[in-house]
């Protein structure tokens, strides 16, 4: 059995076709983790949600920050979301739409394997969270998003205050500050305030500000992980962490990392020529 974890697919589906094809991916036996952002601004959502949905039994995934939109945009009245970009729209008035929303709600925000010793996450961790901190935490939301109650959480996805997570906050602060380490994190100060603006190479940052697993004086964790979320970094594999978003949507590449293996093992597609590289950062 093979493990790989795969990262932002944001709608490539020709490319997530060609991986799983060049990675021999046998769902009778093999398991594939994604990293998050399975949707939008790739052009094929709709058929990338039907394929990874077809192979749930094969699949874990935890939610990326555009994953979240689209479930948001899915509680908006039916004029609100014929406003959206065409990509998300045919997600939203597909005929499947229903089955396929009620399933993306209910994935994780965290996801660890023991045995494996690997966590995946979408985007990062506070650094005051040891592993057991941010499980209880992405668990919270998890449980919110896949009970009675998801529309509320969901309404007030939005906002970046406040701008980290400390252990004194409650009720939609928490989770608001909760979902925006988990799925938009990338700099954060040693307090764990996000700077939600900062999306370029380490080094590019502002002063004070550190790429989230280089924080100065954070907690240890007994775990490797993998996570994408941050084209920019790209493919980055250091003091524990595999970070595997290449990029795809904006015409670099769709990432694989094997994790069943002692040294893990990269395999990679280049994107379809036609899609463009963003002129500042992605997101």
């Amino acid at each position: 059995m093979a493990v790989y974890a795969i990262g932002d697919v944001q709608g490539c589906y020709p490319e997530l076709q060609r991986l799983l094809e060049k990675i021999r991916f046998d769902p009778a036996v093999d398991r594939l983790w994604f990293c998050g952002d399975l949707v939008n601004r790739g052009g094929e959502s709709l058929a990338t949600l039907r394929l990874i949905h077809s192979l749930r039994e094969q699949v874990v995934v935890t939610l990326g920050n555009h994953d979240l939109s689209l479930l948001a945009i899915g509680q908006r009245r039916e004029d609100a979301q014929a406003r959206v970009n065409p990509e998300l729209r045919e997600v939203l008035f597909a005929e499947d739409a229903p089955v396929l929303l009620e399933w993306l709600r209910m994935q994780k925000l965290l996801h660890h394997d023991e045995q494996l010793g690997w966590t995946m996450i979408h985007a990062g961790l506070a650094p005051s969270w040891t592993l057991r901190q941010a499980q209880r935490a992405a668990l919270e939301i998890e449980r919110e998003l896949g009970g009675p109650r998801h529309q509320r959480l969901l309404k007030n996805l939005f906002g970046n205050r406040p701008p980290g997570w400390n252990n004194r906050l409650q009720g939609v602060e928490r989770h608001r500050a909760t979902i925006n380490t988990l799925t938009r994190m990338r700099y954060c100060d040693v307090q764990g305030r996000i700077d939600f603006e900062g999306k370029g190479t380490p080094g590019t940052q502002k002063p004070g500000m550190y790429p989230w697993f280089e924080v100065p004086g954070m907690r240890r964790r007994e775990t490797r992980i993998v996570c994408g979320h941050w084209s920019a970094l790209g493919r980055f594999a250091g003091l524990g962490v595999y970070a595997i978003d290449t990029g795809c949507v904006w015409g670099g590449q769709l990432t694989a990392l094997r994790l069943d293996v002692e040294e893990p093992q990269y395999v990679t597609i280049q994107a379809e020529s036609y899609r463009q590289k963003p002129k500042g950062g992605g997101d």
